[in-house]
């Protein structure tokens, strides 16, 4: 069931943000720790780009550690403003809704074709069946992280275009679509790289399906009834293969790809450094959390107090950290890889080095994609006021430690650490039901 005025609402979402850009300009936005970042603030990209056009290495000092690729684009725009125009984040911001919109249609279509074999239209007619696609683009366009991100000038809002790229092309089976969003996405921040194993099973199993247990109960079910052996092989016939060729493509593609980027960069870097620099100064800079500087999450201030002697230890353990979840994540969702994606990419929020207010808005725009299945989650009383609770008070405990002087980094601290329980207890609800809904689906199946 598609949404009424759903164009009108997301007409009045880009408005909202035009206005706020207008008449916001006291909001100061794009200085904020929960924003902004050292590795999305357009300042940062500014100082990066002057350093270039005087013939010095971007990467000089501690400012810019970003991709070369946006100094080119995004460079000359800083020229008069060292925020940069909002041209480029609306368009990216608009365009990632419309294409999460769109993987919402195809999830929806593989849904109800995988639930027509099961022969449960039946049941899905007699529940509520909104439209996926129409809800997760109005999460990701209303939410006011979201918004405050779009306005804020910050380069956020395009890391999310590609992670949406990536993920669209997957559901869509466009190997060469899906390898260049993959390719950017890591190019542009280190973490996305873990998103290759629900890409590739999305590419492999197709974008969605219950699991392959309640096909074969199916198939056993009609078998009693039927002892016919056609019966038995369209019932098993329904099992979705493994595609090997588009995952192929897809691996050739990446390659393709990352030898493109690279070689821009290069060019865009001659005479001025180098691609050795580059990676340290990215990666390296992002894998051993060197600023300090606030940020929504808890690892600046645990660095901030753990001595140098265990530092290197602890960089391993919180990086190992994401890796350690990738691998069980992937055994028991892989018949549902983009909400696999979904998971991955809160948890990236949830344990990156410099976290911010866009990839809140991210994951949470992917969230409304399984609206249908997600109906029955628990606790979302306490998660939605839990999330306006962090972001009111995040700022209050910033003004009073940084600008008051009534208070410590303990107060900030703790709205980040409440912000990362509550993005736990949204992963763990959230995997909760969805295996709950395939139970559900075993037991119609069944009866």
């Amino acid at each position: 069931m598609a949404i009424r005025h759903y164009w009108s609402m997301a007409a009045a979402a880009v408005g909202f943000r035009l206005v706020l850009v207008l008449f916001g300009g006291d909001l100061h936005l794009a200085s904020r720790p929960e924003v902004s970042t050292p590795l999305t603030s357009l300042r940062r990209l500014a100082e990066g780009y002057w350093l270039k056009q005087a013939s010095i290495s971007p990467y000089s000092g501690s400012m810019y550690h970003g991709s070369p690729l946006l100094l080119s684009v995004l460079g000359p725009l800083t020229n008069n403003r060292p925020d940069g125009q909002q041209t480029h984040i609306y368009c990216s911001y608009f365009l990632a809704a419309m294409l999460i919109r769109a993987t919402g249609h195809r999830l929806q279509m593989t849904r109800n074709r995988s639930l027509k074999s099961l022969d449960l239209i039946k049941a899905v007619k007699n529940s509520v069946n909104v439209s996926a696609g129409d809800v997760a683009s109005l999460v990701y366009l209303w939410n006011p992280w979201g918004i405050v991100t779009c306005v804020g000038s910050c380069t956020s809002p395009i890391e999310n275009l590609m992670v949406v790229i990536m993920i669209y092309g997957a559901c869509s089976r466009l190997a060469p679509l899906a390898a260049f969003g993959y390719v950017m996405a890591t190019h542009l921040s280190l973490h996305p790289v873990i998103l290759i194993v629900p890409i590739i099973l999305m590419l492999g199993y197709g974008p969605d399906s219950p699991p392959t247990k309640v096909f074969l109960l199916k198939g056993s079910s009609n078998g009693k009834s039927d002892m016919s052996d056609n019966g038995k092989r369209t019932n098993l016939g329904t099992i979705q293969q493994f595609s090997l060729k588009s995952v192929l493509h897809f691996i050739c593609w990446v390659f393709i790809w990352s030898c493109y980027v690279l070689l821009l960069s290069s060019i865009i870097l001659k005479g001025v450094g180098g691609l050795n620099e580059m990676f340290e100064k990215t990666y390296g800079f992002i894998l051993t959390v060197k600023d300090l500087s606030p940020n929504i999450g808890v690892l600046w201030y645990f660095f901030a107090e753990v001595f140098d002697f265990f530092r290197s230890f602890f960089l391993i353990v919180f990086n190992m950290n994401i890796i350690f979840m990738v691998l069980p994540l992937a055994i028991r969702l892989k018949h549902r890889p983009c909400f696999l994606a979904f998971v991955y990419t809160a948890i990236i929020a949830m344990l990156k080095s410099y976290p911010s207010a866009g990839d809140s808005a991210l994951y949470l725009g992917l969230l409304g994609l399984f609206a249908n299945e997600l109906s029955e989650m628990q606790f979302t009383f306490f998660l939605f006021f839990g999330y306006i609770g962090v972001s009111l008070l995040s700022p209050v405990m910033h003004n009073l430690w940084i600008w008051r002087g009534t208070g410590n980094a303990n107060f900030y601290f703790a709205t980040g650490l409440a912000y990362t329980c509550l993005q736990t207890v949204l992963v763990v609800e959230s995997v909760s039901s969805m295996i709950k809904h395939d139970r559900k689906l075993k037991l119609l199946v069944a009866t």
